[in-house]
């Protein structure tokens, strides 16, 4: 059924259309629409969630909001409170953020995969991927950004001075300079790399997993999807939780002053 909705392309011509995002634009000014707007509505769906459970909190009989946020504030600041050995305001916020929002851009995924896609065809879109998680410029986006936290606490905690120090003379101190730089150049670059490739490659395989079930027969589809549903729920999650407990290593890192 599948493959007859997209004609002649076959299942090559499916996979590509659902792989392939809703773009304009040439080379670095390239703007993926679908990723922007899932982004965006998932990270405002967020805040105005927790806002309301904040609003309503009460001393009293909590209410079903109000406790699933309170247990995702307490485990995020069990974590926090684990790994990160430093003193800020602004990590356990952080965190709380990055799991929630890569969660909830990971939770697309369980969306039936021909749904979002056919809305978006009668709105006249020929193209849309519904799960930013799957878009290398999202993950970037997220992990070039805790690359920059980590530069700005590491500078800030040790001062330029001692962060130069830090880059320049360890680990083998004065006399392999130019060899210290290249493996501390190395390892802070590998940081926001190995961050945005991991998140990216689990959900596109779990993407395209649920693609390829797409693709089969229409009575042998639920023997698969809803297994592999059940199994890629923990996927989300713990691609997620890796992602911010990560983070919360690497700027602990950053707090560290030697």
């Amino acid at each position: 059924m599948a493959t007859e909705a997209h004609g002649s392309g076959g299942a090559t011509g499916y996979i590509v259309h659902h792989l392939t995002p809703l773009s304009s634009g040439e080379g670095f000014w390239t703007f993926h629409w679908d990723t922007l707007f899932f982004s965006a509505a998932l990270g405002a769906f967020f805040l105005i969630l927790f806002r309301k459970a904040a609003v309503e909190a009460t001393t009293g009989v909590p209410g079903p909001l109000q406790n699933f946020a309170e247990m995702l504030v307490e485990f995020v600041d069990g974590q926090v409170k684990d790994a990160f050995h430093g003193h800020s305001k602004v990590i356990a916020p952080l965190s709380l953020t990055i799991f929630v929002w890569i969660w909830l851009m990971n939770f697309m995924d369980l969306i039936p995969v021909d749904l979002l896609p056919l809305i978006g065809s009668a709105m006249g879109l020929e193209y849309m991927r519904v799960v930013p998680s799957t878009d290398l410029n999202a993950t970037f986006g997220m992990s070039i950004s805790v690359f920059f936290l980590i530069l700005f606490y590491s500078v800030k905690v040790k001062g330029p001075i001692g962060f130069a120090k830090e880059l320049a003379l360890t680990p083998f101190g004065p006399w392999m300079i130019p060899f210290n730089l290249l493996l501390k150049v190395v390892e802070e670059i590998a940081r926001p790399v190995s961050l945005a490739l991991r998140l990216f490659g689990n959900m596109y395989a779990g993407e395209l997993i649920f693609i390829l079930i797409a693709l089969l027969p229409w009575f042998i589809q639920p023997l698969l999807s809803f297994p592999w549903a059940v199994f890629h729920i923990l996927i989300i999650t713990l691609q997620a939780f890796i992602f911010m407990v990560l983070t919360i290593v690497y700027l602990s890192l950053a707090h560290e002053d030697h």
